[in-house]
């Protein structure tokens, strides 16, 4: 991924998740699939609120709507997220790497600070 511009618009899963009311949302359609109204139900935000997250989580495809009836059931759809997945894995293993270092570090320093004793 390197070299790839990561671009930041409203149908981004990226920015989808950067909102943590969204989150939350997405939290809850891990446990399975609910109508709007439940969802909206979880929150002390506005129904109307919820509408323009779901909207936005929609727009990234973090989430399928499906009208059964009068209701609109939504449904968690992970795929988008292997992204986000792959962009934080180059700083995982950034972060591994440098953890790995300091402890070799620090390791030697006690060893040598043990050796002068």
């Amino acid at each position: 991924m390197r070299n790839q511009t990561v671009t930041y618009s409203e149908h981004n899963a990226f920015h989808a998740v950067a909102d943590p009311t969204r989150r939350a949302v997405l939290d809850l359609l891990r446990q399975g699939s609910l109508p709007a109204g439940d969802i909206a139900r979880q929150f002390t935000v506005s129904r109307p609120a919820i509408s323009r997250h779901l909207r936005v989580l929609r727009g990234a495809e973090l989430v399928r709507e499906e009208k059964i009836g009068r209701q609109r059931m939504y449904h968690l759809n992970p795929k988008p997220l292997r992204e986000i997945d792959g962009w934080i894995e180059q700083y995982r293993k950034f972060w591994q790497a440098n953890l790995a270092g300091l402890k070799k570090f620090v390791e030697e320093q006690e060893a040598a600070r043990k050796s002068k004793i």
